[in-house]
């Protein structure tokens, strides 16, 4: 069989489009420099499946989260259509806040858009049994609004709580130190959350809004004795939506 004939009976056509393959998700970083530990949503070693990067210059921590990121739209949509273009399949961010920007992205980009943790709460919600109802630990109690939250769905009567106002976490992550006292950190969280827990009974599960939470998950969890999700929860269930996994039938005939 000539060369013409074996390449009309190909079983395999593929077809580009792409710059690069293998990495559904995009996430959009904030221009930061503090450390990220692993865990941290802008650690690649936290994820089990390859990510695409894309960092929006000027949009720092204290402007996204204290200053509801004014001015910033245009740079995040320039920079999630980016992420498509190089072979993203959805987007997401590493920033709850960015719940204000939910709708334009997913609006201007064409691809799913999953912003926040924060869009975790209604699903939580309806796990849970009558009469409890998830809770919200964020980086900054004082600057999340109603209009965070009508962005992710969230009911406006949720309990909150934070870690503002402690030893480490929330100002050396807004501050944008370059360095981090992992242990205080992880106590911030910790204590923030028993605080929340133990002002609202009715809490059931607790969503970290911040994704720098996401290390000290686990240790939360142990601490309070329900459930705890983060954004690294949210994003692995968008990204198998994205890039479903294969299953191969075995023959043990």
């Amino acid at each position: 069989m000539d060369v013409a004939s074996r390449r009309g009976q190909s079983a395999e056509v593929v077809r580009g489009g792409k710059a690069i393959y293998g990495a559904a998700v995009g996430i959009l970083m904030l221009d930061a420099r503090f450390p990220r530990i692993p865990g941290d949503m802008g650690n690649a070693r936290t994820w089990s499946f390859p990510v695409l990067y894309r960092i929006v210059r000027g949009a720092s921590p204290d402007l996204v989260v204290r200053q509801n990121a004014g001015g910033m739209l245009d740079a995040f949509v320039a920079a999630a259509r980016d992420l498509v273009a190089d072979g993203a399949d959805g987007i997401t961010t590493n920033c709850g806040f960015l719940s204000l920007f939910q709708q334009e992205l997913a609006d201007a980009v064409g691809v799913p858009v999953a912003t926040s943790s924060l869009m975790q709460v209604a699903l939580v919600n309806r796990m849970l049994p009558k009469g409890k109802c998830a809770g919200i630990l964020t980086i900054s109690g004082s600057t999340l609004t109603e209009r965070h939250l009508e962005r992710a769905g969230v009911p406006l009567d949720t309990p909150i709580g934070s870690t503002e106002g402690r030893h480490e976490f929330t100002e050396a992550i807004l501050g944008n130190r370059l360095e981090l006292d992992v242990e205080a950190a992880r106590d911030d969280n910790v204590e923030a959350a028993l605080a929340l827990v133990g002002a609202h009974p009715e809490i059931g599960a607790l969503v970290l809004e911040c994704t720098n939470m996401m290390p000290y998950a686990a240790d939360i969890r142990a601490a309070i004795g329900m459930p705890v999700f983060t954004m690294e929860s949210f994003v692995s269930w968008f990204q198998s939506g994205l890039d479903p996994k294969r299953y191969t039938v075995l023959d043990d005939r």
